[in-house]
């Protein structure tokens, strides 16, 4: 009975729904000026979108105000809203239009919750009988008692409970029900009629992130670098025409001075915007992209723009061993060999020379390479940081599969009570069909001092060496080194 009833309210809802949007007061405003607002007023609106769920919205209206104190509704509005941090004012007339109270009105239209706005009012029934081999439709005008588990109707002198109705007709939507989220506005106009008004508010679940493609050549010598802005919208409201803009950077989340301040700046470099499909700026600690055309973002939808592109950029694949603390502070078994991973980078410059030279958001980038038939593969994925321009990006896109490395400890002498000489012999074995360079980085610690070593090595920081390893393809290098530390 209950679903019956659900199913019966739901046609109803649709019903008083299409009636009022068929309808729009804001649409006609008369003389005494319109009471209601709905994106058919809209001629203009921006959205600028944080990288960290929240986004400003700037919704721009020409309306038809009564002159004196009234109420008037903003539809269409994101579901989203922060109503904390509405902002409303006559572009027009600004100091002759006063907000005097505001509310978000975000009871929204449902079957059960307009059934249950009937509790105590009249509606009618309407159920479908069969008469001579036709159907018919019959109806009963009932009174709503009560809806808990189920509705209760008085029926003329009767109580009735589990009736059966196909559907319900309800006279007239409730005034604080509202079919989508609507803002409210008490207002006092002591100027003209006509106005141009602005709102703008932040709201959630709208966010974006960076992702990148890098396709690396067959030799692994220059690569082609695809940037995608990847925008998603689950605020429940659909942005159409939209000025969109993005702002990359770590936001602190006291927002709201932040985001207000922000909003005249991103409205002025938004109309100089140029058709480029995304320009860049520099925007006090942040970087601001804006989109050289509107565009429409529709709810529950991710969209993806392009964001930058370079070709033939250069890179350099890096093999590198990493060693571990441990190994100077312990004996290790002889005959015994360590074995270390090789791991896998992509290196390359965000610079002009490079091809680029521009910033770039924090994201993932998935990093393609091709085959020998000229087929493309994936070949792993690395997230960056936000990367200013001139800087330099190292990608990890996995360990070798036919670069292998084993350690071994060939000699530890214990000098002092706190000085020891431990000498490694590093073997790397290249089984690949081309000559590699391998980078082994060595966390020594205490104070150390080298006192030989086979390859050439430089000091990386005050713990640790590096050693640059050249392996032929198909051979075998053995980097041999030996060292004091104090601890």
């Amino acid at each position: 009975m209950r679903n019956l009833v659900f199913a019966a309210v739901a046609a109803a809802v649709v019903v008083l729904a299409s009636a009022r949007e068929a309808n729009p007061v804001a649409a006609t405003p008369g003389a005494t000026g319109q009471d209601k607002t709905t994106i058919d007023d809209q001629i203009d609106l921006s959205v600028t979108v944080y990288n960290s769920d929240i986004a400003l919205v700037r919704d721009v209206r020409n309306l038809q105000l009564p002159s004196g104190d009234f109420d008037l509704q903003f539809m269409d509005i994101a579901a989203t809203v922060n109503p904390a941090t509405v902002h409303f004012r006559s572009l027009t007339e600004p100091a002759r239009v006063n907000v005097l109270e505001q509310n978000y009105e975000y009871d929204l239209l449902e079957p059960e919750k307009l059934l249950r706005k009937y509790v105590g009012r009249e509606v009618t029934l309407v159920r479908s009988i069969q008469r001579n081999g036709t159907t018919a439709e019959e109806e009963v005008k009932a009174t709503l008692l009560s809806y808990n588990s189920g509705p209760v109707w008085r029926i003329g002198n009767e109580i009735v409970t589990g009736l059966h109705a196909d559907h319900i007709r309800f006279p007239e939507l409730p005034a604080n029900l509202h079919s989508r989220p609507t803002l409210v506005w008490t207002l006092q106009n002591g100027g003209a009629s006509k106005h141009r008004v602005e709102a703008s508010y932040l709201a959630s679940k709208l966010a974006w992130n960076a992702d990148y493609v890098l396709t690396v050549g067959r030799d692994d010598a220059a690569a082609d670098l695809d940037g995608w802005v990847t925008l998603q919208n689950g605020s429940g409201t659909s942005f159409r025409n939209a000025k969109l803009q993005l702002v990359a950077g770590d936001l602190n989340r006291v927002r709201q001075a932040i985001a207000e301040r922000r909003f005249d700046d991103a409205r002025k470099s938004m109309e100089s915007a140029a058709a480029a499909p995304m320009a860049q700026e520099a925007f006090s600690e942040y970087h601001l992209y804006t989109l050289g055309r509107k565009t429409t973002i529709n709810n529950a939808e991710t969209k993806q723009v392009s964001m930058l592109r370079g070709t033939g950029v250069p890179v350099r694949k890096r093999f590198v061993v990493d060693g571990q603390n441990f190994y100077y502070r312990n004996v290790q078994h002889p005959g015994a060999p360590i074995k270390d991973v090789v791991q896998v980078y992509y290196q390359f410059a965000n610079d002009e020379v490079s091809g680029l030279g521009a910033p770039m958001p924090a994201g993932t980038v998935r990093v393609y390479q091709e085959d020998s038939k000229g087929g493309v593969h994936f070949a792993g994925e690395d997230r960056i940081g936000h990367t200013p321009k001139d800087e330099t990006l190292k990608l990890k896109i996995g360990n070798a599969f036919d670069v292998v490395c084993e350690r071994s400890q060939s000699d530890f002498r214990k000098i002092a009570s706190n000085v020891y000489e431990v000498e490694y012999a590093v073997t790397l074995r290249n089984r690949k069909a081309t000559p590699i360079t391998v980078e082994v980085n060595e966390p020594i610690g205490g104070t150390w001092q080298m006192l030989t070593a086979t390859h050439e090595w430089v000091k990386t920081a005050a713990w640790a060496a590096g050693f640059t390893v050249p392996v032929k393809a198909g051979a075998a290098e053995t980097l041999k080194y030996r060292v004091r530390v104090t601890y």
